[in-house]
């Protein structure tokens, strides 16, 4: 697929953006076809696909911004509070997109227990009602201690949000030499999304980290903020898979 001819689809058009900034190809196109987007569109998808699309739009956004200006990383309140993406005629940041839509209007500050407080209608029509966890295994700000990234479709998104979360869980979590499981911050910023405490541990049964009945203490290991631009999966993650998939998804 040219990379001058975004998809129709929203979801296909936000995953090409994706596999655009991983290629090095134009990107204008795609920033383009986004801000042009019929709405209803976006309103008619699924949670599935909807997660999808939202997710390619943040990272690739984010990998887009900072390719054009690797400086504004050492500006995070112009990086993620500046509304420099059009998506559907309306103007956004990204944590309008990451707290306002994937998170359900959930403020960045508050380990996940405070509601977001100023959100637009926009915001209000299409953020996800309740925060799958699973997202902040697949969200990539650019920092060293982001997942990497996928491009992820409308009907696998489910499959691939498991992969994503099972392989970063697998190369960081881990035991020190007294006993306790060193986890990502992640787990910590976001504490409210996974449930408090017992649903941490509750995530990290469901993901193969703890047999059922284990609970050791849980820390939390260092963030680093460091930038680390053009973080890709590899296939076993779903990125190589999406970018040799060039059919349409079937979304509206």
């Amino acid at each position: 697929m040219s990379p001058t001819a975004p998809p129709s689809a929203p979801v296909a058009c936000a995953r090409e953006y994706v596999l655009a900034t991983r290629r090095g190809d134009p990107t204008e196109p795609f920033r383009t076809a986004l801000a042009a987007l019929d709405e209803s569109r976006l309103a008619a998808l699924a949670r599935g696909p909807a997660t999808a699309f939202w997710l390619n739009v943040y990272n690739a956004a984010v990998q887009d911004d900072l390719q054009r200006n690797p400086d504004i990383f050492e500006d995070q309140r112009r990086l993620f509070g500046e509304r420099r993406l059009t998506v559907a005629g309306h103007d956004l940041s990204l944590d309008d997109v990451e707290h306002g839509i994937l998170r359900g209007s959930k403020s960045k500050y508050g380990l996940g227990y405070l509601p977001r407080v100023r959100f637009d209608d926009f915001q209000r029509r299409h953020r996800l009602s309740d925060a799958d966890p699973r997202i902040h295994f697949a969200l990539n700000c650019a920092a060293a201690s982001c997942p990497p990234i996928a491009a992820y479709t409308a009907d696998g998104v489910d499959d691939e949000l498991d992969r994503s979360t099972a392989s970063f869980l697998a190369s960081d979590c881990e035991y020190d030499d007294r006993g306790r499981l060193a986890v990502s911050r992640l787990f910590l910023y976001h504490r409210g999304d996974f449930g408090g405490r017992s649903g941490i541990y509750a995530f990290l049964r469901e993901h193969g980290v703890l047999e059922n009945g284990e609970r050791p203490r849980v820390t939390y290991q260092p963030y680093d903020w460091s930038r680390k631009l053009g973080y890709f999966a590899d296939s076993e993650s779903g990125s190589d898979a999406a970018e040799t998939a060039h059919a349409e998804d079937p979304e509206p």
